[in-house]
């Protein structure tokens, strides 16, 4: 029964790697991410005299935008590998990001939610540039998304200080 036992315990601890072709396929959305980003930025510098400031912009801030997202994609495959498959051994490697390694759940939750606001913050800022191409109940759609965005991130950060608080006493 024992041998049963460590068996399926092995089973189980070993299907962590199921995830990983997760995170690659994560990392391949970063590469057609990057493609969108210099497809964009090239549309900028090819067409800077002939685009209006607005459409600069816009532009702009589609490329933070999409930069943000990267950004967002690479937290998620490093903390969720590191946190549910295996530790990524970089040998103390110098450009190694400060917070690899630390970034628990509920840290990364904030993280998440932290780029989530700052990607819908851009989206809603390209819509009041362009909010000529939106009705008013669009733009208050727009508005409703980035307040629950804001809310729910605001709510995870008081229930993290509030178990933070209760572990400590």
């Amino acid at each position: 029964m024992a041998a049963l036992e460590r068996a399926i315990e092995t089973l189980i601890f070993t299907s962590r790697w199921i995830l990983a072709p997760f995170f690659i396929g994560l990392l391949v959305a970063m590469v057609v991410l990057l493609f969108k980003f210099l497809k964009e930025l090239l549309d900028l510098v090819l067409n800077i005299w002939t685009t209006s400031d607005y459409d600069v912009v816009i532009s702009i801030l589609t490329l933070v935008d999409t930069a943000l997202i990267a950004v967002l994609l690479l937290i998620i495959v490093f903390s969720g590998y590191e946190s549910f498959v295996s530790r990524i051994n970089t040998n103390d490697h110098e450009d190694r990001p400060a917070w690899m390694g630390q970034v628990g759940f509920a840290d990364l939750k904030l993280k998440l939610i932290g780029a989530i606001v700052a990607i819908s913050a851009v989206e809603l800022l390209k819509a009041f540039l362009v909010s000529e191409s939106y009705n008013d109940s669009q733009l208050a759609w727009k508005i409703a998304i980035h307040f629950t965005f804001v809310l729910s991130g605001v709510l995870f950060a008081v229930t993290d200080f509030i178990s933070e608080r209760s572990k400590k006493k």
